[in-house]
Order: structure tokens, then C-alpha cells, then sequence
């Protein structure tokens, strides 16, 4: 018999982690391959815009890389400055140094029909996955570019 419980445990969700990644090197021998490589972590990637003038954040850029991918979390520019190329400037940015430092092949991210699929689109990414009504009334896409 078991019980189930709901409560937020991280000292779990940590132990949880650990099995499903053993359970998944057990299964892939790609994943098994990373192990003891430097593309076995998450490694954070962070790109800032940042006003000389008065250090205002203008736009940003927060990812990680994994496993010779570039994924971009959040890509955001302020709104006196869209329109200018600073979000083309930043994603470049991200994608160069996924590239060049960390041997990054691929790139992947996810967006909203509101914010900026059209915007990816320009920069060379391909949508791969539509999810309609994620979050209702909203659809979600995600978009993948070969780097390099």
C-alpha cells in the first residue's frame, strides 16, 4: 500500500532528479556518454543591455547551455527600445557565445503567439511545436535554429 502525498518537498524533488537522470543514463547510452563532460550540467548564460549612461537594465537575455544546446529562458527589451535591433543584438550575442566558448550546434525556446514568434522566425528559427490553449485562450510555440 502506499500513500500519496502533495506537499512541496525539495529534499524529494532533488532525490526524484537524481533517480529519473540514472534511470535516464541507464536507458540512453548518449545520455550515459555525458557523463563527466563538461555538457553534463546546466551552464547558466546571461546577456545584459545595459544604458552607459545611467546603468539602466535596456534588455536582456537568460539561458543555459546543455548538451551542445543553447536554450534562451527569457529574451526581453525594454519598450523605448524595440524596433532597434537590440533583441536581434542580444540573441546573436547568446548564440555567438554558445557557439565559440561552449561548442553550442542547435538552439531552442519557447514563446507566446503575443510576444514574439514572427521576431524568432526573422532571426533563422523554425517553429517545431505548436500547443494551443497553453495558457487557455493563448498558444505556445517552440522554435529551434541549427547554429554555426
Amino acid at each position: 500500500m502506499f500513500r500519496l502525498e502533495t506537499e512541496v518537498d525539495k529534499a524529494r524533488r532533488d532525490l526524484l532528479r537524481a533517480r529519473l537522470r540514472d534511470a535516464n543514463r541507464a536507458a540512453s547510452p548518449i545520455l550515459r556518454a555525458l557523463r563527466g563532460t563538461p555538457d553534463e550540467r546546466d551552464v547558466p548564460l546571461h546577456v545584459w543591455a545595459v544604458n552607459d549612461r545611467t546603468d539602466d537594465l535596456a534588455g536582456g537575455l537568460v539561458g543555459h547551455t546543455w548538451a551542445t544546446w543553447l536554450h534562451v529562458t527569457y529574451l526581453w527589451v525594454d519598450e523605448r527600445h524595440r524596433g532597434r535591433g537590440l533583441g536581434a543584438g542580444l540573441l546573436a550575442q547568446a548564440e555567438h557565445l554558445a557557439t565559440t566558448s561552449r561548442g553550442c550546434r542547435s538552439a531552442r525556446l519557447e514563446t507566446w503567439d503575443f510576444q514574439a514568434p514572427r521576431f524568432y522566425e526573422k532571426q533563422g528559427y523554425e517553429v517545431v511545436c505548436v500547443v494551443p490553449d497553453y495558457p487557455p485562450g493563448i498558444t505556445e510555440y517552440t522554435l529551434t535554429k541549427r547554429l554555426g
